[in-house]
């Protein structure tokens, strides 16, 4: 088997068949010997029954709650038995032959043990999917309300905006919407470490593997279509609070409980500000709906935070 595919889903089941169909259709005109495994996390909408319906050649593992990102790559990876494995979201449609394209570039180059498509947005422009590692300065900064006023040159190379869209080139990290690993890599390291629901698991992810030895790789002439938190956005507080707990878990991580501890206090100020300010909007009448939902997402944030010590 030289390539497994495993996709996480959780009621997105039309997103997912034309996700399927583009990997059928990558695979018909560059043929690889591969399967395709999908981890369904208790979806409410049908999707087993669609997969056993219109898709037999795939391989479903149905659960019965949802096991979250994280936990269903890991679920998918101990299933796989490809030489490559690509984690790819179930939101996303593979363009042309870039499944291929991407085996045969881990092919020609051994110490690369990851590597990271081209993605595109739904409308055909870019999205940005390769990273360098954050530090705390970036992390203070980068999705919070102070990113306008960060440093010059801190967010661009965080975001690695040195390396044009079609280029080939060493990174730190890339996206885990399609994300494709040699079982060498997997088989050292493990799978995704579990602390992270979702958010972060992929920066984790490579920076083990960076750790050792490997290299991480973003490939610009293989294209994805990543249409875009369509799971996450089913549940928009959770969302937050995943984002936010991950990126504290990442840096006691890998740079210690003060970081972690300075980050966390500086996330609480900033959604306690946030709170405060959509708090006397709503009571100004300004959208008050919109500020109630608002306020209670903030405050569940900063609950989360706060436990998270």
């Amino acid at each position: 088997m030289e390539l497994s595919i495993i996709i996480v889903s959780w009621n997105v089941r039309d997103y997912l068949a034309r996700c399927l169909d583009s990997i059928a259709e990558s695979l018909r005109l560059a043929p690889l010997a591969a399967e395709i495994i999908v981890v369904d996390s208790a979806s409410a909408d049908g999707t087993v029954q669609l997969l056993q319906e219109a898709y037999p050649h795939v391989r479903t593992l149905p659960q019965s709650e949802n096991v979250g990102f994280t936990r269903g790559n890991n679920i998918g990876l101990a299933a796989a038995q490809g030489e490559f494995l690509f984690l790819l979201n179930p939101d996303t449609e593979v363009r042309g032959t870039a499944l291929a394209q991407m085996v045969g570039y881990l092919r020609e180059h051994p110490r690369v043990g990851i590597l990271g498509a081209h993605t595109l947005n739904t409308d055909g422009t870019h999205q940005s999917s390769r990273r360098r590692f954050p530090t705390l300065l970036t992390a203070l900064f980068e999705s919070t309300w102070l990113q306008p006023y960060a440093p010059k040159g801190l967010l661009e190379r965080f975001y690695a905006r040195d390396v044009s869209d079609n280029d080939i080139a060493a990174v730190d990290w890339v996206q885990g919407s399609a994300l494709m690993l040699r079982r060498a890599v997997y088989e050292q390291i493990g799978g995704l470490d579990e602390g992270y629901v979702m958010f972060s698991e992929e920066v984790d992810f490579c920076k083990r593997a960076k750790q050792a030895g490997w290299e991480v790789v973003y490939h610009g002439g293989a294209y994805v279509v990543h249409h875009g938190g369509k799971s996450t956005d089913q549940v928009s507080a959770a969302k937050h609070i995943h984002f936010q707990r991950s990126k504290v878990r990442y840096f006691r991580k890998f740079h210690g409980v003060g970081a972690a501890a300075a980050l966390r206090a500086f996330l609480i100020a900033s959604y306690a500000q946030q709170l405060a300010l959509e708090s006397l909007k709503g009571a100004l009448g300004s959208k008050r709906s919109l500020r109630r939902e608002r306020v209670s997402i903030y405050w569940q944030v900063i609950r989360a935070l706060l436990g998270s010590a």
